[in-house]
């Protein structure tokens, strides 16, 4: 299976809740929501988004927009009125996960060429 980065499948969607960053990552196509559904995990994200989320992600499905959401909790430093962080309100924490490398069947692939 080819790697690709995330944002070859899906595109994404982020801003703040409280001191969490919401991010939402959408398939490309209704064929490739399942695919992030099971390789997409609350765990997986934390894991990649350590350097930024330093509380528990957790993880909501949304398949009649073939959508997952992400609650980053505790990675916005206190929230927008009190962070000294860059981004306060998470906007690019979206094109963050979209970074991370994937392996994705080819049949999805084609989907999206």
């Amino acid at each position: 299976m080819p790697t690709v980065k995330l944002i070859k499948i899906a595109h994404g969607r982020s801003g703040d809740k409280g001191n969490g960053s919401n991010v939402g990552i959408i398939a490309r196509h209704p064929e490739i929501y399942p695919f992030l559904k099971k390789t997409l995990t609350a765990d997986r994200v934390k894991e990649y988004m350590k350097h930024i989320c330093k509380g528990e992600v957790e993880r909501y499905e949304l398949p009649n927009l073939g959508a997952l959401n992400f609650i980053l909790n505790e990675s916005l430093g206190g929230g927008g009125t009190v962070s000294l962080k860059l981004d306060a309100q998470g906007k690019t924490h979206a094109s963050t996960l979209l970074r991370m490398d994937v392996e994705v069947p080819e049949e999805l692939l084609e989907l999206v060429n």
